[in-house]
């Protein structure tokens, strides 16, 4: 058979090989987590904000200094811009990031008392956040399912799954969200992104170290 007479896959039978996915990956990554390194809802907020087209491994090497120079909220919103500039340099967009940073943690001081709110309506109304950065800290700091993180590795990987067909961000966690239980949205992210960084990497998948071959229609095809 053909690909052009393949039978298309139902919304039932796509829901049934997503449960089956969801248990692989909890055989595969039972303890996937968030990899940038925090221990504050404003770390995990301001790590976020620099991991914008940077990797989680940089973001990690650059925010003990930050954080050591300016260690709470308040520091970082009377911290001078230029010095900010130059602790996120190397992540790129630094310009930008350093007045996020400090526009957040100004926000948070002069309109949330100095905590990160939890509330997706109001983090999305922080300088430098959108709906991605915010799912991030509702989901991995406040354990509240607003949504599905979908950055590179859950675009690339939930594609090749064929769990969504959509190309942009939102629509592929519109998808998402009415696909997988709402209890799995937050676990699902961090699993994906690990299998992604791991095995489905974007120009060599290794379809012959993956655990979800018999599940994926993607298996041994081309980038």
């Amino acid at each position: 058979m053909s690909a052009e007479d393949a039978v298309p896959e139902s919304p039932a039978a796509r829901k049934r090989r997503a449960r089956r996915i969801l248990k692989q990956l909890d055989l595969d990554y039972p303890d996937a987590e968030c990899a940038l390194r925090h221990s504050s809802a404003w770390e995990l907020l301001a790590a976020t904000i620099l991991s914008a087209q940077c990797t989680d491994v940089r973001v990690n090497k650059v925010t003990p200094d930050l954080f050591a120079a300016y260690p709470t909220v308040a520091d970082v919103a009377e911290a001078p811009l230029e010095h900010l500039e130059d602790l996120v340099r190397t992540t790129g967009f630094f310009r930008n990031k350093a007045k996020s940073l400090k526009g957040s943690a100004h926000r948070i001081v002069t309109q949330y008392g100095g905590r990160v709110p939890s509330r997706m309506d109001q983090l999305v109304t922080l300088p430098g956040v959108a709906r991605k950065t915010a799912n991030v800290v509702t989901g991995t700091w406040f354990g509240k399912s607003t949504g599905v993180v979908v950055d590179t590795h859950v675009q690339r990987v939930s594609r090749r799954l064929a769990l969504t067909e959509e190309k942009a961000p939102k629509q592929i966690e519109r998808n998402l969200m009415d696909l997988l239980p709402r209890t799995r949205w937050v676990r699902y992210a961090h699993q994906i992104i690990h299998h992604g960084r791991q095995v489905c990497n974007a120009r060599r998948p290794r379809c012959d170290q993956c655990g979800l071959t018999a599940l994926c229609p993607s298996v041994h095809k081309a980038p």
